[in-house]
This record gives C-alpha cells, sequence and structure tokens, in this order.
C-alpha cells in the first residue's frame, strides 16, 4: 500500500489506515473476536494507522488496540487517539492538568508509555485560538507523554486555525465525495504548513458504498439511527449531514460513475481511493467491521489513479445534490 508523511509527525503511515469508532460499539455491538480480526486483517492488508478515541465505548476501542499492540509488540503501528468529549464541552475544562487526566487514562488503555498522537476531540470551536491550549499540548510533549499532537474539527474555518500553530502535526477533518470544502483551503494550507489531513467519515457513514436504501434500517444503538437529526453530537458525522434521502440518489449515480472509471472497484473501494488521490491527504480512516471490509478497504490505497473525468462528475455530484445545504455550514 501507498504510504505518506502523517505531517509533523514525520512518521510514514498507510495512505489507508483503521478508524475504529465501531470497536467501541457506537455502531451495534461488536465481539470481541471480530474486533481482533478486523484489526489483523487490516494489518495484514498493509494498514500502519488505527484512529481511536477515549470516548469509542468510553475505552473500549483504545483496550481493544491496545491489546493488539501488546499481543504484536513488534507491529509497525502508528496510533492516533483523541481526548475531549468525556467531559462538559466547555473551554475552561481544556487545561494541562485536564489534559494529564486524559492522556493518562488513554495511555493505560494502550498500554503504553508516550502516545503516539493526540488530537483534541472536536472541541467548542474557542479552544482553536487559546494560546495556553497550545502551550500545553506543547508540554505534553516536551516531557514524553506525547509523540505529537492534533486537532479533530467539524469546520473549515477550525482547521485553518489550528494548521495556523507551529506544534500542530495533524488535522483531521470531515472529507469525501459529499463534504468537498476542505479542498478549497483547508488541504493547501495543510500541504503549505506540512501539517497531515487525516480524512474521516470517507464513506459518508457508509452512502458511499451504495448499499443503502430507504427501507435500510440500523440498530437502535447504531449513531445512524439515533443521530441523523444531530440530537447526540453534530449532525455533519453521521452521514456527513447530508439529506439521507438525497444521499442514497446521489450514491448512485456515484456508482455509476464509479463503474465507468474502473469496473474493477467497488463504489466504497472508488471513494477511498479518490480521497487517497487528493494532493495534500496523508491518510484515510474507513471503518470495518469485519475482516472483508478491513481488506476491501485497504485495497483502495493501491488503486491506479481514477482520472480527470471522475474528478468532474464528483464535483457534478456534490454540486446538484449537496453544495447548497452543506457547504456554507462545515
Amino acid at each position: 500500500m501507498d504510504k505518506r508523511t502523517l505531517g509533523r509527525t514525520g512518521t510514514p503511515v498507510s495512505v489507508i489506515g483503521l478508524g475504529t469508532w465501531q470497536l467501541g460499539s457506537d455502531w451495534g455491538t461488536i465481539d470481541p473476536a471480530d474486533a481482533r480480526a478486523v484489526l489483523d486483517a487490516s494489518v495484514d492488508a498493509g494498514v500502519t494507522f488505527f484512529d481511536t478515541a477515549d470516548v469509542y465505548g468510553d475505552g473500549q476501542s483504545e483496550r481493544f488496540i491496545g491489546e493488539y499492540l501488546a499481543a504484536n509488540p513488534d507491529s509497525d503501528i502508528t496510533v492516533g487517539t483523541k481526548m475531549g468529549r468525556r467531559e462538559a464541552q466547555d473551554p475552561a475544562n481544556f487545561t494541562l492538568a485536564k489534559f494529564r487526566e486524559w492522556t493518562d487514562r488513554s495511555r493505560r488503555n494502550l498500554g503504553v508509555e508516550r502516545l503516539d498522537l493526540v488530537q483534541l476531540h472536536c472541541p467548542p470551536t474557542p479552544v482553536f485560538s487559546t494560546d495556553s491550549v497550545y502551550d500545553a499540548l506543547d508540554t505534553l510533549v516536551e516531557e514524553g507523554v506525547l509523540g505529537a499532537y492534533g486537532v479533530s474539527v467539524e469546520t473549515t474555518d477550525e482547521a485553518l486555525a489550528a494548521i495556523a500553530r507551529p506544534g500542530t502535526a495533524t488535522v483531521q477533518i470531515i472529507f469525501n465525495a459529499f463534504r468537498l470544502k476542505p479542498l478549497d483551503a483547508v488541504l493547501p494550507a495543510a500541504l503549505d504548513a506540512g501539517v497531515g489531513i487525516i480524512a474521516r467519515v470517507p464513506l459518508a457513514s457508509g452512502l458511499l458504498s451504495g448499499k443503502y436504501s430507504a427501507e435500510t434500517t440500523f440498530a437502535e444503538n447504531d449513531h445512524r439511527n439515533y443521530n441523523r437529526e444531530g440530537k447526540a453530537f453534530d449532525v455533519g458525522e453521521t452521514f456527513s449531514g447530508v439529506d439521507y434521502d438525497k444521499g442514497i440518489a446521489a450514491a448512485q449515480d456515484f456508482a455509476r460513475a464509479a463503474e465507468a472509471a474502473n469496473p474493477e472497484l467497488t463504489p466504497a473501494q472508488a471513494a477511498l481511493a479518490w480521497i487517497a488521490q487528493q494532493e495534500g491527504v496523508s491518510t484515510v480512516i474507513p471503518g470495518a467491521r469485519n475482516p472483508e471490509q478491513a481488506r476491501a478497504n485497504a485495497a483502495a490505497g493501491s488503486a491506479p489513479a481514477l482520472g480527470a473525468d471522475f474528478e468532474r462528475q464528483v464535483a457534478d455530484i456534490y454540486d446538484r445534490y449537496f453544495r447548497q445545504a452543506v457547504h456554507p455550514r462545515w
């Protein structure tokens, strides 16, 4: 699989990583054996970057990864975790003392002395412009608690604020064929600054797989069921914030374009490959609930270029279905 440098961490990682939100049972219950199988299959397929968070299953996802690391001490895996959403989203909570508390817990969950990468997990917007926040993160790097730090953001303005800070190694942002705004300014700014871009929600919560219909149902504890209106967290995290019915129709158009561009790729693989082939993207982090999905996702990391005509069709689908509603919001 292709590798890219993960921004200012200086670490090479696979262009297709693994998002592990689903290992925290926030997409429906997952068996521990299934979690281990997904991690094994991903690494066997060339994945070298795992993304997790302390809030995924209240640490369950981190613990699964920690068990994997303990069982595979020679694995070449970089782990990016996230912190800040286990407590009230008050900017006053983003202090060095809290960061020590949160990172100590993640270190215990993962079974490591030093965390490779810690990202602030979509904190309140004022946090991104608070000097003391970055000073605290710099302190933890200097002390060897963190290898590097970054941010996970909801909006492009938040991303640009973080990119301007010299210590920010990475920015994680929703970027997919149904959310194109990061192409305007975020990816160019990150490229100029040497900041890594981690593309999350790359399949628009599964819409871009082309497998869903109006009749599709989701488990009660799956965020695609309970967060469609943004009742639990930012609605942009669920189906990328797009209207579900429009998403189904747009996914059909996308699938036809993908078939024309490369009939050997599934729509999901084409969606992942398209992101990975954008200049400035370091790694893409789809989730996987079984080994077959993990292997199929990883294969997108070595797909040939999809071509200029496919690029034009992606832009056209976005303009017709989503730009008016999505572009101004995030």
